[in-house]
C-alpha cells in the first residue's frame, strides 16, 4: 500500500496560456503535481479571492554567501530563501560576483554545497572573467561588461570578446554597461549621469553582436532603456537567441521621483531612467518583448546604503509587485504567469535535477509542486519590520501593494504568509 500523502488545492488557476477554475492534486512525498482537473468543492487550502500560479522564479539575485563567508552579514542562503518564500518565489538564480567567484568547477561545486541549506531551489551562474574557461558541467554564465560589485568584469569590448570566444554555444547573461563610457563619465555630478543610458545602449549593441556571432543563448539583465529595447526587438526579429529581464525598481520608479531624501536608497546599477523609459519597459513586459521580472535582489545593509553602495533588496515584495502590475497596468493573470513563472521555468529547466520532474513554470502533471498563491483582496503595506531579508529594509517601505502572497508552496509543502 502506498504511503504517499496527497494535497488538494482548488481555485482559480493561471498558467501562461490559460486561466481556469480547477483543482490541483499534489504528491507531497515526491513533491510533484499528479493531477489537474475540475473543481469538486474539496480543497485543503482556503483560496477564496486568490489566484493559483505556478511558482514564481527570480533569475537574478545576489544571496551573498560563498565559501569566504565575508558577506553573510548582508544575506545568506537561509535568509535569502526566507525572503523568497515571503515574496512567493520558489526558485532563484544566484549571480557569481562573490569574493570567491565560482569561475571553475571546484569553486562552483563549493558554492553549490552552500545552497543545500536553502528552502527554495537555487541555480548558480558561473562567472566569466578575462582569464576564465567554460566549466566541464552544463551551467549558465554571467558576464559583467563593466565595473560592478566585485572584480569579475571587463575593461574593454576587445577584452570581453576575447573571453566570450571561449564560450561559443553557452548560456550567457550580460550586465550591459559599456566600461569605456562609464570611465568617461566617472566624474559626473550624480550617479545617474555617471552611468548614462548611452552606456547601456552601446553595450546592448555589442552584447547582441556577441550573442549572434558566438551562437550564445543570451540574456540581457535588468534592462532599463527604452531606446535599447528597439535593438532587442530587431535582434529577436532576425532570429537572435536573446531574452531580457526587467526589474521591479525600473518598472516602478524613475528619475523624476528622486529626492535628496531617497536618492541613496534608490541607487543601483544601472540607475533609474526617465519616465518615458519606465513606460516603455512596462509596455515591453506586457507585450512579451521583455521576458522576465527579475529583481537583481541586492541586500546591502542600511549603513552601506547611507555610504552610497548601489543595489536594492526586492525578493520580499516580488509577488505583491505582480498584483500592482495587474491592478495598475492591466496585466492579466496569464501575463503574470508568463513573465514570473513560465519563462523563468524554461530558462532553468536544462539545469535542474531529475527530482524536480519536468521543472518549474507550469501547473500540469509531472511538474514541481511549487506554487505561488496570490490574494488579490489582501493589500500588503510594506514596512521595515515585515521583510525577511537579513538586510532588513525595502525600497517599497511606506507603499501598499493592492494584493499579497497568501501561500507559497514548495514541492508540496505549504508556507503561509506571515
Amino acid at each position: 500500500m502506498s504511503l504517499d500523502k496527497r494535497l488538494r488545492i482548488e481555485g482559480r488557476i493561471a498558467n501562461h496560456d490559460r486561466e481556469f477554475e480547477g483543482a490541483i492534486e499534489i504528491n507531497t512525498t515526491t513533491g510533484l503535481i499528479e493531477y489537474v482537473g475540475p473543481k469538486e468543492g474539496r480543497s485543503d487550502l482556503e483560496t477564496e479571492g486568490c489566484i493559483l500560479f505556478p511558482g514564481f522564479g527570480d533569475l537574478h539575485i545576489h544571496a551573498r554567501e560563498d565559501v569566504s563567508g565575508t558577506q553573510c552579514y548582508k544575506e545568506d542562503f537561509v535568509t535569502n530563501s526566507n525572503a523568497a518564500i515571503h515574496g512567493g518565489v520558489v526558485q532563484v538564480a544566484d549571480m557569481p560576483n562573490n569574493p570567491v567567484a565560482p569561475i571553475d568547477d571546484e569553486k562552483y561545486a563549493a558554492k553549490e554545497l552552500l545552497t543545500k541549506k536553502s528552502a527554495v531551489h537555487v541555480t548558480l551562474y558561473a562567472g566569466i572573467g578575462p582569464q576564465t574557461q567554460p566549466l566541464q558541467r552544463h551551467v549558465p554564465y554571467k558576464a559583467f561588461m563593466g565595473p560592478s560589485v566585485g572584480d569579475l568584469f571587463f575593461r574593454s569590448q576587445a577584452q570581453l570578446e576575447e573571453a566570450i570566444a571561449n564560450y561559443r554555444g553557452r548560456n550567457v547573461s550580460f550586465h550591459c554597461e559599456d566600461p569605456e563610457i562609464l570611465e568617461a563619465h566617472k566624474h559626473a555630478p550624480t550617479h545617474e549621469q555617471k552611468r548614462p543610458a548611452s552606456a547601456e545602449i552601446t553595450a546592448t549593441e555589442f552584447a547582441l553582436y556577441l550573442i549572434e556571432k558566438y551562437e550564445l543563448a543570451g540574456k540581457l539583465c535588468h534592462y532599463s532603456t527604452g531606446d535599447g529595447l528597439k535593438k532587442i526587438a530587431a535582434a529577436k526579429a532576425r532570429g537572435v537567441r536573446v531574452t531580457c529581464e526587467a526589474t521591479p525598481h525600473h518598472l516602478f520608479f524613475d528619475d523624476s521621483m528622486l529626492t535628496d531624501e531617497n536618492r541613496l536608497w534608490l541607487q543601483m546599477n544601472p540607475p533609474l531612467r526617465s519616465p518615458s523609459d519606465r513606460v516603455a519597459l512596462i509596455a515591453a513586459l506586457k507585450s512579451g518583448l521583455v521576458d522576465y521580472i527579475a529583481t537583481d535582489h541586492a541586500p546591502h545593509t542600511i549603513e552601506e546604503k547611507l555610504k552610497g553602495v548601489s543595489g536594492v533588496p526586492l525578493l520580499d515584495t516580488y509577488g505583491a509587485f505582480a498584483t500592482w502590475l495587474m491592478a495598475e497596468h492591466g496585466f492579466t493573470a496569464c501575463d503574470i504567469s508568463r513573465v514570473c513563472a513560465y519563462n523563468p521555468g524554461v530558462f532553468v529547466r536544462e539545469f535542474l535535477p531529475a527530482s524536480l520532474g519536468k521543472g518549474f513554470g507550469l501547473i500540469a502533471p509531472g511538474y514541481a509542486a511549487s506554487l505561488t498563491i496570490l490574494d488579490m483582496k489582501a493589500p500588503y503595506a510594506v514596512t521595515r519590520e515585515s521583510v525577511k531579508t537579513k538586510c532588513a529594509w525595502s525600497p517599497f517601505e511606506g507603499y501598499t501593494f493592492p494584493g499579497s502572497v497568501r501561500y507559497t508552496v514548495l514541492n508540496g509543502q505549504v508556507h503561509q504568509a506571515s
